[in-house]
């Protein structure tokens, strides 16, 4: 039985991820699972099809809205999604 993803840390922005890439919708949540998408089906998730150029189109709108604190705010969702890939990788073995 897979672990419940909002167990985990990051596990709401994976959640919220999956679900808005599942239905296409581009959010902040969809090109961070768009970014980590070849570890996360590495770890047996199922992730849909990825957005293009997800780094980029991420910064860009944390860009927009927070100015030059998006650099920071980019390195925080990364560092949530590596945290929600270890503690899934450990829990999932």
């Amino acid at each position: 039985m897979p672990p419940d993803l909002l167990a985990l840390p990051g596990g709401d922005l994976v959640e919220a991820g999956l679900h808005d890439l599942g239905n296409r919708v581009v959010s902040d949540e969809s090109l961070l699972v768009s970014i980590g998408r070849s570890r996360l089906v590495q770890l047996g998730l199922a992730v849909p099809a990825g957005f293009e150029d997800p780094e980029h189109r991420l910064y860009g709108r944390l860009s927009e809205r927070f100015g030059d604190a998006a650099h920071g705010r980019y390195n925080a969702l990364v560092r949530r999604l590596v945290s929600f890939e270890r503690a899934f990788a450990c829990v999932d073995s």
